[in-house]
């Protein structure tokens, strides 16, 4: 059976504990023996090396050195990385090692909480088989990300909301690989509530169970 840990923690608007709690019921239908935990110091034990995927539901917190550098070693050696919204984007925000493995960082939301389309540009891979283009409405992530990444869904801003950002097309969800490991993201999900629209978590899902160590 495989196993996923879960860690969540931070900024409570993103409702870290429910969201984790919430993946952690996604996962266990997919068969994964799941742990969901609080205890952000997970990130550097040895604990990492039994797990096959590993989920922060995290915004903000500090990731100290000796930490990141196994997280990334781990990563690197095979544990699946994944998360939806801040997880991953808004993690850790000061530890360049966590960004170079995660791929992605949360720069901005113009407008904050508003409708946007999501255009799906893989239909052909299993993580969006059978869903299209759909509506949305959250806050629309514009992101720096790694050119390393394979681009599942976009959006479009219509600068609506920041002329700087029009017509702008950003990565919605990805997935790429890092060594022998494997990073998925979705930038759905700002809060629990969303987890009832009808894609989202299919979505997350997916794409947590592609990134699970092999």
């Amino acid at each position: 059976m495989r196993k996923a840990i879960i860690v969540w923690g931070g900024w409570q608007g993103h409702e870290p504990d429910q969201c984790a709690r919430i993946v952690g019921e996604l996962l266990a239908k997919d068969g994964f023996q799941t742990e969901v935990t609080n205890d952000l110091g997970i990130l550097g034990s040895a604990m990492l090396a039994e797990a096959d995927l590993l989920v922060p539901v995290i915004t903000g917190e500090t990731l100290e050195k000796a930490q990141a550098a196994a997280l990334v070693e781990a990563v690197r050696s095979g544990l699946g990385l994944g998360g939806h919204h801040g997880a991953l984007a808004t993690s850790f925000k000061e530890s360049a090692s966590f960004r170079y493995v995660s791929g992605v960082t949360w720069v901005a939301h113009p407008g904050n909480i508003i409708d946007f389309r999501v255009a799906v540009t893989r239909q052909d891979d299993p993580v969006m088989e059978g869903i299209a283009d759909f509506d949305y409405r959250s806050e629309q992530y514009y992101l720096h990300y790694d050119p390393s990444v394979e681009i599942l869904a976009t959006t479009t801003f219509t600068g609506e909301y920041d002329m700087a950002a029009r017509n702008v097309t950003m990565p919605v969800v990805f997935k790429r690989h890092f060594g022998a490991g494997r990073v998925f993201y979705s930038a759905l999900g700002h809060r629990a509530a969303e987890f009832d629209h009808p894609f989202m978590p299919l979505i997350l899902r997916r794409g947590l169970s592609w990134a699970a160590r092999r």
